[in-house]
C-alpha cells in the first residue's frame, strides 16, 4: 500500500438568473485508495440541464464503480440521452477521473474542454487514445499518478468566460492552464483551487455568468498525520496518560484550552508563553509552548473553526479570512483543511464551569458537541477522523 491520498474537491457557479446549476458532479468511493469522478455538462442551462446532467453522472459513476468497462457506460448513456434534434449535439457532455488505488489514474472525455494535468510546477501533456463508442469520439488516457500531480477538470462555462466583455474568445484553455499552474505553486487544497478558478470565472462574466461553470480540482499527496489536544481529562490522573499518547503520535500537535496547555507545559518541563495581541477581536490570542506546533484557546476558537469548516463545505466564501490570517482558528483552519489528511483528537471530558453560564450560546455549552460536529465536518471534506475521550 502506498502512501498516496487524493484530495478532491469542486465548485460551481449558475447561469444567471437561473436557481438550478446544469453542470453536476459524482464522486464515488470505490474503497479506501480508489474513486471515480464524473462531471457532467448537461445542454443549456436550468432544470432541464440540471436533470440531463445529475442522469449523466449518476449512471456513469454508478456503472464504473460497479466495475463496468466504459464502453457498457457510454453506450448506456447513448441509449439515455439522445442527441438534441435541433443543435445536432448531445444532451450532455462529460469527464471521468477514474483513480485506481491512488497510483493510477484512467481519464476519459467527451466534448468537455481537456483536463489540465500540473506535474512537477508545469503543464503536463499526457497522452490522449481516441475511440470511437456508439458513434462518440471519447478520448481516454491512463497515467500513473506521483505526489504533486493536480488535475483540474472543467465544464466549458470556464473557457466561455469573457466572451464580448473582457476577450474576443473567451478565457482560453492555455489562459486557465497558466493561471492554475501560478496559483498552484501556493500549496492551496482542491477546493481553494476550484474555488479561485470558478471565482475568476465570475470576474471575467462581470459576475452576470453568460453559463454554468464548474471546476473540480484532484490533487495527490503524501498522508499527513495531525493531532489535536481539546480539554482535561475527566480524571486527574489521567494527565500524564492522555499527554503520553498524544505527544507518542507521528505528525503536528496542537492544543486547545487554557488548563490544558497548561498541564501540557508541566508535562513537557517548558514554559507556556502566551501572547496579548488580538490578531481579531472575536478570536482570542494564541500561545507558544516548546515541543508544541499551534497553543489556542478552546471553546471560542474551536467555535470559529466549525464556522469556517461548514462555509468551505458549502460556498466557501470566506477561504480568503482564514487563508491568510494569522489568528488561532484560522492557524487551525489551514493545519486542519490544508495539511492535514488524517486526524486524531484527544478529548477531555472535564466539564468547565464557565461554558454552562445559560447566557453563553447553545453551542458553547457542550464541549462534545463541538468535537462531533467538527469531526463531521472534517470527514465530509474527506479527512480520516479518530477521537479518543478521557
Amino acid at each position: 500500500m502506498n502512501n498516496l491520498c487524493a484530495d478532491i474537491d469542486w465548485k460551481s457557479i449558475n447561469h444567471e438568473g437561473e436557481q438550478l446549476c446544469g453542470d453536476h458532479i459524482d464522486i464515488v468511493e470505490q474503497d479506501e485508495n480508489s474513486s471515480v469522478i464524473v462531471l457532467a455538462d448537461g445542454l443549456g442551462s436550468g432544470v432541464k440541464a440540471s436533470i440531463l446532467s445529475t442522469l449523466t453522472s449518476k449512471i456513469i459513476s454508478t456503472m464504473m464503480a460497479a466495475g463496468m468497462n466504459l464502453e457498457e457506460c457510454v453506450s448506456t448513456i447513448a441509449a439515455t440521452l439522445p442527441i438534441c434534434s435541433v443543435r445536432g449535439v448531445a444532451y450532455s457532455t462529460f469527464t471521468i477521473i477514474h483513480l485506481i488505488e491512488n497510483e493510477t489514474v484512467e481519464i476519459i472525455q467527451y466534448d468537455n474542454p481537456c483536463v489540465i494535468f500540473l506535474r512537477n510546477d508545469d503543464i503536463y501533456d499526457y497522452t490522449k487514445n481516441e475511440l470511437n463508442i456508439c458513434g462518440k469520439k471519447v478520448l481516454k488516457s491512463v497515467v500513473k499518478l506521483q505526489e504533486g500531480d493536480i488535475l483540474i477538470a472543467m465544464s466549458d462555462g470556464c473557457p466561455h468566460a469573457g466572451i464580448g466583455i473582457a476577450y474576443n474568445f473567451g478565457w482560453k484553455w492555455e489562459d486557465i492552464a497558466d493561471y492554475m499552474k501560478t496559483i498552484s505553486l501556493a500549496g492551496y487544497t482542491a477546493k481553494t483551487l476550484a474555488t479561485m478558478l470558478v471565482d475568476q470565472c465570475n470576474k471575467e462574466y462581470g459576475f452576470h455568468p453568460g453559463d454554468d461553470a464548474t471546476a473540480c480540482v484532484v490533487k495527490i499527496r503524501k498522508r499527513e498525520p495531525m493531532n489535536i489536544l481539546f480539554g482535561p481529562p475527566r480524571n486527574r490522573d489521567d494527565c500524564d496518560r492522555m499527554m503520553s499518547l498524544f505527544f507518542s503520535k507521528e505528525g503536528k500537535h496542537i492544543i486547545c484550552g487554557g488548563t490544558t496547555s497548561s498541564i501540557a507545559a508541566k508535562y513537557l518541563g517548558k514554559p507556556l508563553r502566551a501572547s496579548l495581541t488580538f490578531e481579531r477581536s472575536d478570536v482570542p490570542p494564541i500561545a507558544e509552548l516548546e515541543g508544541v506546533d499551534l497553543v489556542t484557546e478552546g471553546v471560542i476558537t474551536i467555535n470559529k473553526v466549525i464556522e469556517y469548516a461548514k462555509d468551505v463545505l458549502d460556498k466557501n466564501e470566506l477561504y480568503e479570512q482564514w487563508s491568510f490570517n494569522h489568528d488561532g482558528a484560522s492557524l487551525i483552519c489551514r493545519m486542519l483543511f490544508e495539511e492535514a489528511t488524517d486526524i486524531n483528537f484527544y478529548v477531555g471530558r472535564a466539564v468547565n464551569p464557565a461554558h454552562q453560564n445559560p447566557e453563553l450560546p447553545i453551542t458553547f455549552n457542550i464541549k462534545m458537541n463541538l468535537v462531533e460536529e467538527l469531526s463531521a465536518c472534517l470527514k465530509q471534506m474527506g479527512k480520516r477522523i479518530k477521537v479518543s475521550y478521557f
